[in-house]
């Protein structure tokens, strides 16, 4: 088994200038911030979440039956993994490119890559995806959502919150066929409180007894679901929406840091990029100077490197450490 990679926190500790998570830099929000900071933790959540499933399911317009509660998107991508592999699912597909953990978890219950998304019986879609913050392709999602063929397709809607540009590639109609996979901790610029939630596919509310099954109790802690409850207001939804604002100024400036130091830079419809030094970095000398990138390798990515757009003190002191590494490489 193959370690898991994250950006964000390492080892070492936090890093002053964080490049390497996808997490929203304009946050956090203040608003879910305060909902957090607020919550009452000596009392136990309602085990079934009443309300707070209420809520999802108003902002999303779908039934409650269709809200399943996740300790964290993470845990959804094992929980989900689990349910598929008990009922016998063998073959697996995820983009080529693509999150980790969801091979991590396919693999730990024995199921079979395949590199055909028409041979998978469970699918991973992730729109836009990570790392390279593009759209997937139409032709795999028309292939996995073809209705003469019965396969579990799950949607990492993630980054939704933080397109800014493009569109999804799957129309609503197709949304309704996919469970959709939501952490919004990311748009909120919250990712120390883990929680999330899945949308069931239309018709597939039978489905959610046996997933709730095989959680534990209270799988939300009292911050987690006030984060979520916070996600379902309008403030905060307009503050993420004002966010993207900043957050494309932001991006466009971090795009040129890295063209003038040589850098090839993928495209990309997010604040995240992937990107190619013209010659290797020392990445430990990077976080000597209190800046973190994401290695790309585990990726598939070797040589490349993914940023998060960050604000203009964050890029200033990229930038000075890129124009050192370039002095000293020519020494």
């Amino acid at each position: 088994m193959t370690p898991r990679i994250h950006g964000g926190t390492d080892a070492l500790g936090p890093v002053r200038w964080d490049f390497s998570s996808n997490a929203n830099a304009c946050g956090p929000c203040p608003e879910a911030l305060r909902a957090v900071q607020n919550a009452d933790a000596t009392r136990y959540p309602d085990p079934s979440y009443t309300r707070l499933r209420a809520a999802l399911a108003a902002l999303h317009r779908v039934a409650p039956a269709r809200v399943l509660l996740l300790a964290s998107a993470s845990e959804g991508i094992q929980r989900l993994t689990a349910w598929r592999a008990r009922a016998g699912d063998q073959r697996f597909w995820t983009p080529e490119h693509a999150y980790g953990d969801y091979a991590h978890a396919a693999t730990a219950w024995g199921m079979q890559r395949v590199r055909a998304p028409q041979e998978a019986q469970l699918a991973w879609l992730c729109d836009p995806g990570s790392p390279l913050g593009q759209g997937e392709s139409p032709e795999a999602v028309r292939t996995l959502l073809d209705s003469s063929r019965s396969r579990t397709v799950v949607l990492d809607r993630a980054y939704a919150p933080l397109r800014l540009a493009g569109a999804s590639a799957l129309s609503p109609a197709q949304l309704d066929r996919v469970w959709q996979l939501w952490s919004p901790n990311k748009a909120l610029g919250l990712t120390g409180v883990r929680a999330a939630y899945a949308l069931a596919p239309r018709g597939a509310e039978a489905e959610l007894p046996t997933l709730e099954a095989l959680a534990p109790s209270w799988p939300i802690g009292a911050h987690g679901e006030a984060m979520l409850l916070a996600w379902t207001q309008d403030a905060v939804q307009r503050w993420v929406i004002q966010s993207r604002h900043t957050l494309a100024d932001w991006a466009r400036a971090l795009r040129a840091c890295l063209t003038r130091h040589g850098w090839t830079c993928a495209a990309s419809d997010t604040a995240y990029l992937c990107a190619g030094p013209p010659q290797p970095i020392d990445a430990a000398a990077l976080r000597a100077r209190g800046i973190r990138l994401r290695d790309a390798r585990s990726f598939g990515l070797p040589g490349w490197w993914r940023l998060s757009a960050q604000g203009p003190e964050a890029l200033a002191a990229l930038d000075a450490a890129l124009r050192a590494s370039i002095v000293e490489a020519a020494a």
